[in-house]
């Protein structure tokens, strides 16, 4: 990996402290991005201990080969971690995992590397595809979609309240000539926004929106924690870091279900802890980079960790 698309993993001793428990357990990595997570995780295992990570990135998953080469305790699968329990029954280890992490963050190379199509500031062809090798690129999208489905995007992916005007400035400047690149999206999205946030790219918003979109983000959020849940030993754990209040959204309204358990019983019966169902167990508080870490990595701002352990 060049030095110049260089990944800093965020909460990286914070995820692991409070994932590790079993130093001979099995662990998943579900967002492999460069590493960094993986590699510490692996520090703390024994010899008995066993690592499966996942990336959709195919230049993730040729640096995990190339990084974990000599590395027995370690494997990789290339795809989506919505297909985490495909994965782990494929292995015969559902309901064995002892924790399972995931860092929802794009990673630094997939943003600075403008051929990725991700960025908003350095121009290359708009591609926004975690996989490269599957599904619709968003110059695809962005030509194709409705005004109407554009503008749904941006609002509900993006949080941007002028989706609307930039729907429209998008479809009307795509009928004079096909959009292709970062940079005319950035500028036709930055020219329809009348009120610029100080210190804040106009564009930023609207681009995230597409690429969540792009990526089933979201979806595929929803998906895995399901799915963790039945992966995960009894006792197991469950940290996820996210970036965004959407994701934060989806992954705290989980836990609070499965920590609440069942609320639908019999009116008149005395209830019991064990009548509750309760499947899982908060650890500790909402967990969020220091100042320190801020300062060396300001991509760190914005990350909320929250973990949870797995009671039956």
């Amino acid at each position: 990996m060049s030095d110049q698309f260089k990944h800093i993993t965020v909460l990286l001793n914070e995820a692991v402290d409070s994932l590790v428990q079993n130093p001979n357990g099995i662990y998943v990595d579900c967002t492999f991005g460069r590493g960094g997570h993986s590699a510490l995780i692996l520090d703390r295992l024994g010899p008995q201990g066993r690592l499966i990570a996942i990336d959709k990135d195919p230049e993730a998953i040729a640096f995990a080969h190339q990084r974990f080469a000599d590395e027995p305790r370690f494997s990789i699968e290339h795809g989506s971690f919505a297909e985490l329990e495909q994965f782990i029954e494929a292995r015969g280890l559902v309901g064995q995992i002892d924790g399972v992490l995931m860092d929802l963050g794009v990673s630094s190379p997939q943003i600075d590397d403008p051929k990725r199509g991700f960025s908003f500031q350095h121009d290359g062809p708009l591609d926004m595809r975690m996989n490269t090798a599957q599904g619709q690129s968003a110059a695809e999208w962005v030509n194709s979609a409705t005004e109407k489905e554009i503008a749904d995007v941006l609002f509900t992916y993006g949080e941007e309240r002028f989706g609307r005007r930039m729907a429209a400035a998008i479809v009307r400047e795509r009928e004079q000539t096909p959009i292709t690149t970062t940079a005319r999206l950035s500028s036709i999205i930055a020219e329809a926004n009348p009120k610029w946030e100080k210190g804040k790219n106009p564009a930023t918003r609207a681009f995230q929106g597409i690429r969540i979109h792009i990526n089933r983000e979201l979806e595929d959020v929803e998906r895995v924690l399901d799915q963790s849940l039945e992966v995960l030993a009894v006792g197991g754990r469950l940290a996820v870091i996210s970036f965004h209040s959407l994701e934060d959204r989806i992954v705290k309204r989980f836990i609070r279900t499965y920590v609440k358990g069942d609320e639908h019983l019999p009116p008149g019966i005395p209830v019991t802890q064990d009548m509750l169902n309760q499947r899982l167990k908060a650890i500790g508080k909402a967990i969020k980079a220091g100042k320190e870490e801020v300062g060396d990595n300001p991509r760190s701002r914005s990350a909320v960790m929250r973990v949870a352990e797995k009671l039956k």
